[in-house]
């Protein structure tokens, strides 16, 4: 079987202090960050034990996961699996980067996120360029406030040419077409960003080829159909897996939306959805994004 899993566990707490972001600067207990480790150990636990299923793995850990040592040892690990085809992490880039010495490039690639104002900027370009001496798999992102244009023209500019550099539409703004056309000049794909899509009765990869999966092992079609398909550690999940429609009016989330079949991103992402990566081809002549809610 090949499955892909988007693993979050209890993990809140963050580094950095984001105005736009509800985790910003939050705190977890010991006892939480036990938890945390514990439901991360169990879970790397289980995936090794699949050697008969091919399995892809993202983390999108609410608050930074890398400057945690588990992470950071599960992202290793996974790497050297050779049933692990893929397995990434959403991250804001603040810890060092020594130990991907251990990983293996070939599998791990990294999704990470330019936040201006919590970093100092030469800090988080060296770690991209650092990334790129690696030969690690990696994309970068801002989100696509008006104060942060600069920051991201400046990025364009500084990063090497083949790391992508996408924009997320900034939560509860509306873009008018002039502004929309300056990201579009960062971002190519920034259109499928732009505006949520439509997915009320369309097909959805999640539910059958991609799952979420919390730190209980409970199984979900996504991040955001609360709908229960099982627990990953008895197994009941499997029974459940089936083509599904999406029972939502809209998908306003790159991690939801890149699965839904009416859209061409598994073409426009080949060979990197879970790192967000695109075909060189796609940046080129990036497809139009249809189905966008207006």
């Amino acid at each position: 079987m090949d499955l892909t899993l988007l693993y979050r566990g209890p993990l809140a707490s963050c580094d950095y202090d984001c105005p736009y972001c509800p985790f910003a600067k939050r705190r977890d207990s010991r006892a939480q960050l036990d938890a945390d480790r514990a439901a991360l150990e169990r879970f790397t636990a289980w995936v090794a034990a699949q050697d008969g299923d091919r399995l892809s793995v993202l983390f999108t850990p609410w608050g930074e996961g890398l400057v945690r040592s588990w992470y950071r040892r599960a992202l290793v690990a996974l790497s050297r699996m050779p049933h692990v085809a893929r397995v990434a992490i959403q991250t804001n880039l603040s810890c060092r980067t020594g130990w991907l010495d251990d990983a293996d490039p070939a599998t791990l690639a990294l999704w990470c996120t330019y936040h201006p104002g919590q970093t100092p900027y030469e800090r988080f370009l060296a770690r991209c360029r650092d990334l790129a001496a690696r030969g690690v798999r990696f994309s970068v992102g801002v989100v696509g406030l008006p104060a942060h244009l600069p920051h991201a023209r400046r990025l364009r500019a500084d990063l090497p040419d083949h790391v992508y550099l996408w924009v997320n539409a900034a939560e509860g703004h509306t873009y008018t077409d002039a502004e929309a056309a300056v990201w579009t000049g960062i971002d190519p794909l920034f259109g499928y960003s732009r505006t949520p899509h439509r997915s009320a009765g369309l097909p959805c990869r999640t539910g059958e080829s991609v799952v979420s999966v919390d730190g209980e092992g409970t199984v979900r079609r996504c991040h955001f159909v609360p709908d229960v398909l099982g627990n990953l550690y008895d197994g009941s999940y499997r029974a459940a897996l089936r083509p599904r429609t999406c029972p939502l009016a809209v998908c306003d989330c790159h991690i939801g939306y890149v699965h839904l079949a009416s859209l061409p991103l598994y073409d426009t992402f080949a060979g990197g959805v879970l790192e967000r990566i695109p075909t060189p081809a796609a940046l080129t002549h990036p497809p139009r994004a249809p189905g966008a809610a207006r």
